[in-house]
């Protein structure tokens, strides 16, 4: 029996995650009226479909290939991301074409700050996670089962339509690690290449080579968290490990898809400026001087409420030291109108685009070029048929 919920209740549920709804417009897909608004989503809607990345084990028991947690699941139990579960000894995801968060964002809100200036992203999330980062701030989704969310029955086509439909110019995979709705992240990417749309993910980058090579296939860019740089923080703080999310950096790189990286800032746990250091020489070594690296202001959220917000006088010096360090393009996030947040010419200084909150405007950049000097700037400034 399907459960509905008025548009009210259900702009109340998304707005309990406040990373997912600000700034955003919520899709009321197929038609604005209310009747059909509530007819759009149903608790716990599952889209089964059989996953390519597994291996048969004995006892009808699968090893799942997908990220490198490597779960051994019995028949009948689910991996730790909650949504792929072995059914008679063949895996299965659970989120295949059922988002549980459907928006249009600004670009600069994944945050990309090198694709597509100004752009709409359509953006998509499922439920699930293969990290259980004490920061998240969207964990109501991230940390729930398929059956818990309110879900749209929204098939990839369908997807393409809305986004063309909405003006959109970028379809984003985002809110919560996207790797766990590969199968349906890939369907979009394939259809998507034949469209004036780009296909972007946000993700922890904690992934296998296989499925992330597959990815890189229909990607064009890609947002990575690099949550810290040691292994005892990603292990306290995440559930995860650094040496994949570096493995997945440089495949990225080497498959020329366009990369961003995040790092949050957490009073007192990865704000040692000798690891921001560390940090900022293995991206200027392996990725470039040329990569964008976004330092974001941490703000209490669920298992971290008793920390501060993070000081701006600590981003400042990690974007100080990033800079010093080579990269030519280190931004601070979660601060409006602060001077970080601007893009700047790395040879002659000037302001090429300035931010302030979302609101953009593109002062010296034209095709991909600063306007003053003409140094050629990294990034993606036109769709696929500009």
């Amino acid at each position: 029996m399907k459960n509905r919920i008025s548009r009210r209740n259900f702009l109340g549920l998304c707005g309990r995650s406040l990373a997912i709804c600000a700034s955003s417009t919520l899709v009321p897909l197929g038609t604005s009226s209310r009747s059909a608004w509530s007819a759009a989503i149903e608790k716990g809607f599952i889209g089964r479909k059989l996953s390519p990345y597994f291996k048969p084990l004995d006892n009808q028991v699968i090893l799942c290939e997908l990220c490198p947690h490597g779960c051994e699941v019995g028949s009948g139990e689910r991996g730790l991301c909650k949504v792929r579960e072995n059914i008679n000894g063949k895996y299965y995801s659970l989120v295949y074409a059922n988002p549980c968060a459907v928006h249009i964002d600004p670009i600069e809100k994944k945050p990309f700050y090198h694709v597509l200036p100004e752009s709409r992203a359509f953006s998509l999330a499922t439920a699930g996670c293969n990290f259980d980062c004490k920061f998240c701030q969207n964990w109501e989704i991230s940390q729930a089962r398929p059956e818990e969310t309110y879900n749209y029955k929204l098939p990839p086509d369908e997807v393409i339509s809305s986004a063309l439909q909405y003006k959109s110019q970028v379809i984003a995979s985002t809110y919560v690690e996207p790797a766990i709705f590969i199968e349906y992240m890939l369907e979009i990417g394939r259809l998507a290449k034949s469209q004036p749309l780009l296909k972007v993910m946000h993700s922890n980058g904690f992934i296998n080579e296989k499925p992330l090579e597959d990815l890189c296939d229909v990607l064009d860019a890609a947002c990575i968290d690099l949550k810290g740089f040691t292994e005892d923080y990603y292990q306290s703080m995440t559930e995860g490990s650094l040496e994949p999310v570096l493995n997945t950096l440089k495949i990225l790189k080497s498959r020329r898809v366009h990369t961003e990286i995040v790092t949050l800032i957490v009073p007192g746990k990865n704000d040692d400026m000798q690891q921001v250091r560390a940090m900022c020489r293995w991206i200027y070594k392996e990725l470039g001087p040329d990569t964008p690296l976004h330092f974001i202001r941490f703000y209490p959220r669920y298992k971290l409420k008793g920390i501060p917000p993070t000081a701006i006088s600590t981003l400042e010096k990690a974007r100080e030291v990033a800079i010093d360090g080579g990269l030519h393009f280190a931004y601070l996030g979660n601060i409006p109108e602060h001077p970080g947040g601007h893009t700047y010419c790395p040879h002659c200084q000037n302001i090429l685009i300035r931010r302030i909150g979302y609101r953009v405007n593109v002062l010296g950049l034209k095709d991909g070029k600063c306007q003053y000097c003409g140094r050629a700037i990294a990034g993606i400034w036109k769709t696929h048929e500009s």
